[in-house]
């Protein structure tokens, strides 16, 4: 099994960029807990038909795939729903990981979770690689990109794990305000120190 290096970071740190930095530069396999929470519930997984028998076929969209507003709407006005369906899927989540990991084959692999400290993901892997922004960084890119208030942005901030919480919790630390140049830098170096250690272990 590869050496396994978290890579987390709040909103509009720029996690996705510094992960296909690692993957298109250096060929490193990335399980991104994003891609993994929609494949589990994929037509006809245990997760998907899980998801059936409690709220009904209405839950689905006419593919027969979920649809995601309408379960994000019954979550919004059922929190036992939400409570359901974090017991269903977070296991369900953290086992594909654990498989998608086990068959990487490169040197040392990436675990992306957004939410990494926040659920004490770092379990599963061997070191904790933070992509660290300024607050106003976070806030200016995340209204760029999703086009939405900064009133929302702080609240998605708040429910997130502080900055300091994260560097805390941090092996590593990847600074990206914004200077292109120091991020290809920065992701060189760490590149070469995880496949040291991936040699070492």
């Amino acid at each position: 099994m590869s050496l396994v290096i978290g890579l987390t970071g709040g909103i509009g740190s720029g996690k996705t960029t510094v992960a296909n930095l690692f993957a298109d530069t250096y060929g490193i396999d990335i399980v991104d807990a994003d891609i993994v929470a929609r494949e589990v519930v994929e037509p006809n997984t245990f997760g998907l038909n899980a998801i059936i028998e409690k709220c009904g076929k209405e839950i689905l969209l006419e593919d027969g795939t979920l649809n995601r507003a309408k379960l994000r709407d019954a979550i919004f006005s059922q929190p036992e729903l939400k409570a359901w369906l974090n017991n269903l899927l977070h296991p369900l989540i953290r086992e594909k990981m654990q498989q998608d990991i086990n068959q990487s084959q490169s040197p040392y692999c990436l675990l992306v979770v957004p939410l990494m400290v926040e659920n004490n993901l770092q379990t599963m892997t061997n070191r904790l690689l933070v992509v660290d922004v300024d607050e106003q960084v976070q806030i200016e890119r995340t209204q760029q990109r999703d086009n939405v208030s900064v009133e929302q942005i702080k609240n998605i901030l708040a429910s997130q794990a502080s900055r300091d919480q994260r560097l805390d919790a941090a092996d590593d630390v990847i600074t990206n305000n914004g200077d292109n140049k120091a991020l290809v830098s920065q992701v060189e170096q760490l590149h070469l120190q995880y496949l040291k250690m991936s040699q070492d272990q």
